[in-house]
Order: C-alpha cells, then sequence, then structure tokens
C-alpha cells in the first residue's frame, strides 16, 4: 500500500496502515487538512472546520501506539453535515437566522463517532434548512464541484458531497429526507446512502424529521458500509431509533447477487424522466448484475402519486420551518425560502393526513414487491450549472432534483446510489440500488457487487 499521500486512502486503508505501523492518525489527518487547505478556497465544502481536532489524533496515534485503538474508526478523518450538533461547533443549518452560538452536546450520530475514536475534522455546508437540492446558502455561499468547479454538487448535503470527492478525507456523516444524500454523492461520483428509517438516530430532528435519516458518503461502497456500523444503534434522545443488535455491514459485502431477485423500476409513481445517458448507466447496470447471476426483471407497482404527495409534505416543512424564525430575522433568509414557504402556508390539517395515507400506502406497495432490491436511476441528468436561475423550485424538485430519491424516503426504505462511469461532459453518472425496510446489507450488497464489476 502507498501510504506517500495519506489524503488519498479510504478509511479501510488507512485502519491497515495504522495497524501495521506505517501510518498515524496524526499524519492522516496532517494530509487531509493540507489538502483542504490548497483545495477547498476553490470549493467551499466546510462551514466551520474542528480546532480540536489535532488533539483528537495526537490522542488516536497514541492509542494507536499502545496497541489500544478504541473503536472502529480510531483516527480515520471524517466530516459532520452543518444540520447535526458538534459539541462547541455552532449549527447554522446553511442560513444567517441561526445562531452562532457553539452546541453544547453532540447529536447521537456524534456521539457514536466519538466513541468509535473517529476525528472530527469540521463541518459540511448545505443549502439553508435543506429546502432545496442545490448547493448554495446564504450563508456560506456556492459549494461547487470538485469534477467542474462551474457545476453544482447538488444538496442539501453539498459539502459531505464535495468533501468526498475532493479527497478532503474518507467518511462523511450526512442526511437524507428526500435526496440530500444519495442526489449530491451522484452529481460528485462519490457513494451516498439513505439508511432505513430509524437505524441511525437523529436529534435535534430537521423540517423532515419523520422521512429523513442520517447516513453515509465515501468514496467505496465498503467505506459506507463501515460508517454506517458506527452510526447505526438506538440511542434514548431519538425513541424511534430501532434498538437491534450492532451489525457489521461489511460481512456480506462480498457475497455477491447470484440468485437474488431485482427489479428494474421506471415508474416511481408518476411519470420521472431521466436523459438517455442516465438510462444507458442503468441499462449497463442491469447486464452486470446479470453476469454476476442477478435474477432482474422490470416491476410494476400500484403507487398513488407520489409527486403530490411530496410536494405536500416538503411544502408543510417550508412553512413550518419559516414560522420557527423569529420575523425579524426574515429579512436574512433567502427570498426564494420565504416566498415559496408563504405558498404553502394554508396546507390543511385533512390535507396532511392524506397526505401521510398515500404514504403509508406507498410503503405498503413497495413491501409486497416481492423482490430482494430495486435498481433504478439516481438523477434525471447529470451536474447542472451552479447557481442556474431557479423560477420554480416545486417543478425543480419533482422533475430536475429529486424524481428517483424520494419515493425511498416515504417508505423509509435503505437505497444506495454508486458512480458508473461518465457522461460525455466528462461528469459522473450514477445509479440507484434500493432494499426492502431494513434489508440494509441487502442494498450494500448489491452496490458492492455493481462496483466491483466496475473496478
Amino acid at each position: 500500500m502507498d501510504v506517500s499521500d495519506p489524503a488519498l486512502l479510504d478509511a479501510t486503508e488507512l485502519l491497515s496502515a495504522y495497524r501495521a505501523r506505517a501510518l498515524t492518525p496524526l499524519a492522516a489527518l496532517q494530509a487531509v487538512t493540507e489538502r483542504i487547505a490548497r483545495r477547498n478556497p476553490d470549493i467551499n465544502a466546510f462551514s466551520v472546520m474542528n480546532p480540536e481536532a489535532l488533539d483528537a489524533a495526537r490522542a488516536s496515534t497514541a492509542r494507536w501506539a499502545a496497541n489500544a485503538p478504541t473503536g472502529a474508526l480510531d483516527g480515520v478523518p471524517v466530516t459532520v453535515k452543518d444540520f447535526l450538533d458538534v459539541k462547541a461547533l455552532p449549527t447554522r443549518r446553511g442560513s444567517k437566522a441561526t445562531s452562532a452560538a457553539p452546541a453544547t452536546n453532540d447529536a447521537p450520530v456524534v456521539e457514536f463517532l466519538r466513541a468509535a475514536g473517529a476525528v472530527i475534522v469540521g463541518k459540511t455546508t448545505a443549502p439553508e434548512f435543506g429546502w432545496k437540492i442545490a448547493g448554495d446558502s446564504p450563508l456560506t455561499g456556492v459549494t461547487r464541484n470538485p469534477w467542474d468547479k462551474t457545476r453544482d454538487t447538488g444538496g442539501s448535503s453539498a459539502g459531505a458531497a464535495a468533501a468526498a470527492a475532493a479527497f478532503f478525507g474518507p467518511l462523511h456523516v450526512a442526511t437524507d429526507a428526500y435526496g440530500s444524500i444519495r442526489l449530491p454523492a451522484a452529481w460528485c461520483g462519490v457513494v451516498g446512502m439513505k439508511p432505513s428509517f430509524g437505524l441511525t438516530p437523529q436529534w435535534p430532528l430537521g423540517a423532515f424529521g419523520h422521512v429523513g435519516a442520517a447516513g453515509p458518503i465515501a468514496r467505496t461502497v465498503k467505506d459506507a458500509a463501515l460508517l454506517l456500523e458506527t452510526l447505526a444503534g438506538y440511542h434514548k434522545a431519538d425513541p424511534f431509533s430501532l434498538d437491534l443488535p450492532k451489525r457489521d455491514y461489511t460481512a456480506t459485502l462480498e457475497d455477491g447477487v447470484a440468485g437474488l431477485k431485482i427489479g428494474i423500476l421506471r415508474h416511481p409513481g408518476f411519470a420521472a424522466t431521466a436523459d438517455d445517458e442516465q438510462w444507458q448507466a442503468l441499462d449497463q447496470a442491469r447486464h452486470l448484475l446479470e453476469a454476476q447471476g442477478a435474477v432482474i426483471s422490470e416491476v410494476t407497482i400500484d403507487l398513488p402519486d407520489i409527486s403530490e404527495l411530496l410536494v405536500t409534505l416538503w411544502g408543510i416543512a417550508q412553512a413550518r420551518q419559516r414560522a420557527l424564525i423569529a420575523p425579524e430575522r426574515h429579512a436574512d433568509l433567502d427570498p426564494l425560502f420565504v416566498e415559496t414557504a408563504r405558498k404553502f402556508q394554508g396546507i390543511s390539517g385533512l390535507e396532511l393526513i392524506d397526505a401521510e395515507a398515500k404514504r403509508l400506502r406507498a410503503a405498503h406497495a413497495m413491501a409486497a414487491l416481492g423482490v430482494d432490491g430495486l435498481l433504478c436511476p439516481a438523477v434525471p441528468h447529470a451536474a447542472p450549472l451552479a447557481k442556474a436561475p431557479l423560477p420554480d423550485p416545486v417543478h425543480a424538485l419533482v422533475h430536475d432534483w429529486a424524481p428517483w430519491s424520494f419515493l425511498f424516503n416515504l417508505t423509509r426504505q435503505p437505497a444506495v446510489t454508486l458512480p458508473i462511469g461518465v457522461n460525455t461532459n466528462n461528469l459522473p453518472l450514477a445509479v440507484q440500488v434500493a432494499a426492502p425496510l431494513y434489508r440494509d446489507e441487502v442494498a450494500l450488497k448489491i452496490a458492492r457487487a455493481l462496483e466491483r464489476m466496475l473496478g
């Protein structure tokens, strides 16, 4: 293993190098922070750096020297999206209207990171309150795609995906409520996973807490599985988190897909679109899985119009978020967010209950499919230009941003996006793999089978 530039190593490679005494966590952090210093001014992936990271890396180095690592990620550099509390750092959620005071406690998944020995490098950027899937906010400005800095990263986990693609550390913790992990991962050419709802604890909840989840962004499926192992678990702060035995999500990664029944999803409850290159990527993934023995067929699912369902749930979340902000701070908000939120403030309780009933109907239909996994596009097209005009956010949400991702938030199923080559403009292409609820290891196994064939 070449350890001459530790910033280029995956988490599994770093841990192997630590065990072999070929590298220290301190050297790994220094390589990552030097790379951030060189490249981040052009990418803008961080909202704040962690001044305690150096001390954490030194402590980890001492533990490895004593052959006493404290957990599964001891000494591995990790970033945290700025929607999650990190003690002693502010949680701004991409907004000037939020407090700059440091958080007094860690979010549950951040507690888990510290217990595993991870070195928290800093907090990554996101659009204001995650209201749009674009990589810019009033607070931090534009986060740019490392593949082409004229292009958007996608969001809301904009900085996390950009940091992964730019080698600003191997592991990145993000959140996903309607594609906020998977879409930027797809546009930035990295791996992103939304776990099953409840697998990773959440607190404080964001606007989309009932369909959202914290999950990993990484450069490989194995690293995503390794990070998920740490993030998953019960925490008393989130009574809806699952109290399950600890699981090694890397254990079955190499089992292959022979005999698995995998459905091709082309109609996720409404007329979702994708360009020709996205469909070609999907066909390539299908052939690769069939070559490994998977049994693949087209599936038809009796789903309600989930585009209408999404708009209702998304819109009322925006209206509630705006209502929670003191009126005197509204001038600090993105005017388009304020305008959009105002349009949805009249949604009735009856409409909301009806939307929840349709969401459960969609989940029921997906559970009855009888397949081991699903394969579909990750995004409708490759990364658009950064700061592109946004005349109609609702249309963009349904047709340009998240037509292929939000179904799995509504049904709470696990879903993974992974890169599958580049398009004619040398921008990343991706596909999406989903699995039945609580079968996260299956989604990862199918994704790994694709990754292995792609090299």
